[in-house]
């Protein structure tokens, strides 16, 4: 809709002015700056409105963002709203928090990540942060606030990768014939040695470890349902993609069996698979640190417990990458068969009987 009045100055009131009507709503849209600038961006406002139904010109990205978390809190996770509630305070709103939404740029945007990239943020750190500014400027739009569409944010391409690190062979064999770790000082059994030697043969995210109960595990197949993330909170995991199926082989069927019999041993009744001396599914960061004391132990290289997953991926990397992608549970954007193909009765056999023949030549030297 196009306007067909200019705005004019009312001296009583000492702004520029101009009243504009869509669709039987009459709007009035001021500016106190002199002359023909104060003029133009009344003008602005009005045509904004006129086209895009902007509203609100006055809000500040700092009172935004805070109406964005709290949307947030009522449609994700807390360990996404904190994530994004994160960024804000450390990234985006010190440096325009005070600039209102009219005036926000694709600039504005590109700087924010720019000065985190001069911070030294990792490029992962860069990518979640520039997720997170589309998702707002999004908000932003569906609440008629801009009209911005920021298609031309990037992340600097010198931005550093954070090295993974994944055990070797040597490690494996370490892991699969050493039990001892240190407690308080002492040299004792490690309770979670089954958890380490399942999570490196089947490259469960850490919280699928977690969220694992005996009762997804069914006729010689594992059904992932659910994942507990750091905050404990039990979600259906990272993506879409995240619930799948894959058949057990010799080895996590051994795994499983072991760790079964040593819950009763320690007379544990849990529902969940690998659990706490309480029955209660381990928590991210004791299992981190119990992971970590084992691993030091033995002189192993400085893995994390989601490196395992980079482990498992590493070692069975000869595998046809439709059955690694379903067994990692990778999203259908990183998954280039899943898309075009369907699977077939014996996939999941077929798989296992690949990961149990990778893991025998490494085992066995």
């Amino acid at each position: 809709m196009k306007r067909t009045n200019t705005a004019k100055w009312v001296e009583s009131r000492r702004r520029w002015q101009i009243n504009v009507q869509k669709d039987g709503i009459r709007k009035t849209f001021v500016s106190s700056k002199p002359g023909r600038t104060g003029q133009a961006e009344a003008n602005r406002k009005a045509d904004r409105w006129l086209d895009d139904g902007i509203e609100n010109t006055k809000i500040k990205v700092k009172q935004a963002s805070e109406q964005y978390i709290e949307s947030l809190k009522l449609s994700t996770s807390k360990s996404h709203w904190i994530k994004y509630e994160c960024f804000f305070s450390n990234h985006i709103n010190p440096y325009i928090g005070t600039v209102r939404i009219e005036n926000i740029t694709e600039q504005h945007l590109q700087s924010v990540i720019d000065r985190a990239y001069g911070k030294g943020l990792a490029k992962k750190s860069l990518m979640n942060l520039c997720g997170c500014l589309v998702s707002f400027v999004k908000y932003c739009r569906r609440n008629k606030l801009t009209s911005l569409l920021p298609e031309g944010l990037t992340i600097p391409r010198e931005a550093k990768v954070c090295e993974k690190h994944i055990l070797q062979p040597k490690d494996l064999k370490t892991l699969f014939s050493e039990t001892e770790t240190v407690f308080r000082g002492k040299v004792i059994q490690d309770p979670l040695i089954y958890a380490y030697r399942f999570h490196v043969l089947t490259g469960l995210r850490p919280g699928e470890l977690a969220g694992l109960k005996w009762s997804d595990i069914k006729d010689g197949n594992v059904y992932l349902r659910r994942s507990i993330n750091i905050l404990g909170e039990t979600t259906t995991g990272k993506n879409q993609n995240a619930q799948r199926n894959f058949a057990l082989n010799i080895f996590t069927s051994a795994i499983l069996a072991e760790q079964k019999k040593q819950l009763a041993e320690l007379e544990i009744n849990s529902e969940y698979v690998f659990c706490d001396k309480w029955g209660d599914p381990i928590k991210s960061a004791n299992y981190c640190k119990r992971w970590s004391a084992y691993r030091d132990y033995h002189n192993m290289p400085s893995v994390t417990p989601y490196e395992l997953r980079h482990t498992f991926v590493s070692a069975v990397k000869s595998l046809p990458e439709g059955y690694l992608k379903r067994l990692v549970g990778h999203s259908k954007d990183m998954d280039t068969y899943g898309v075009y193909s369907h699977e077939m009765d014996g996939d999941m056999s077929e798989t296992a009987a690949l990961v149990q023949g990778i893991f025998s030549q490494i085992l066995a030297g």
